[in-house]
């Protein structure tokens, strides 16, 4: 599959720095339906960071993901978001998966209300609606760097925030639901010669929670530099 058909397919984004795949779980939704914007795909999102970032899900080759161009509030205080490639000539692999990126929420966005999100690329588009959480942080505030995790649209899917080396990406090993409430995500611990950029950058990763109950869980994180650290998971599933 060359890059471009790839990037099509699915769309990743991130404001402010690098766009991280850390993780997957099920195979990404298909593309349903074409018109003037391009292929239609599926756009699912939560807040993170106490409301100051927003994590995306879609679609696409693992091994790429776009860059954001743009982003806008518009009138009608629907967040839109313009993706492009990155310009790396590694070519794509040939696979669809959960393409999981970060978004800065830009100020005036109030994380308490619902939120319109419309993605557009380069031959796709996508449309969210974010349900608002109350007592966040939201734009403007400043980071903690702690780990956060919020919960997806579909089927018990939540994305963890993780901060650290914008090249040593935590990998998941393994999520389990390990009480009423709780699930326990494990990282795979990082190779003892593995080289990583001193740099600090918020990274994404997809987990999956089949069968937990509703409520207010949390997720318990083991493994790379963690643990036992206890992450309440916002949003519901």
């Amino acid at each position: 599959m060359a890059r471009h058909t790839a990037r099509t397919l699915g769309a990743a984004l991130l404001v402010g720095s690098v766009a991280f795949i850390a993780g997957c779980s099920d195979a990404g939704p298909i593309p349903e339906t074409t018109g003037d914007a391009g292929v239609q795909v599926d756009v699912n999102a939560t807040w993170l960071d106490d409301g100051r970032m927003i994590g995306l899900w879609t679609s696409g080759s693992s091994s790429c993901a776009p860059i954001v161009s743009d982003t806008v509030v518009n009138d009608d205080g629907v967040l839109e978001v313009t993706l492009d490639e990155d310009g790396d000539p590694t070519p794509c692999t040939a696979d669809m998966a959960p393409q999981i990126t970060l978004l800065g929420v830009p100020e005036g966005v109030d994380t308490a209300a619902d939120l319109e999100i419309v993605v557009q690329g380069q031959g796709f588009f996508g449309t969210e609606e974010l349900s608002g959480v109350e007592g966040l942080a939201g734009p403007g505030s400043e980071t903690d760097y702690a780990p956060s995790a919020g919960w997806g649209d579909t089927y018990n899917d939540f994305i963890i925030l993780t901060w650290g080396s914008s090249t040593c990406v935590p990998m998941l090993e393994e999520s389990a639901i390990t009480g009423p409430l709780e699930v326990t995500v494990t990282f795979a611990d990082a190779p003892a010669d593995q080289m990583c950029t001193m740099d600090m950058a918020p990274r994404g990763t997809s987990a999956f929670a089949g069968g937990m109950k509703s409520g207010d869980a949390e997720v318990v994180l083991f493994g790379d530099s963690f643990d036992g650290i206890r992450v309440p998971i916002l949003g519901s599933n």
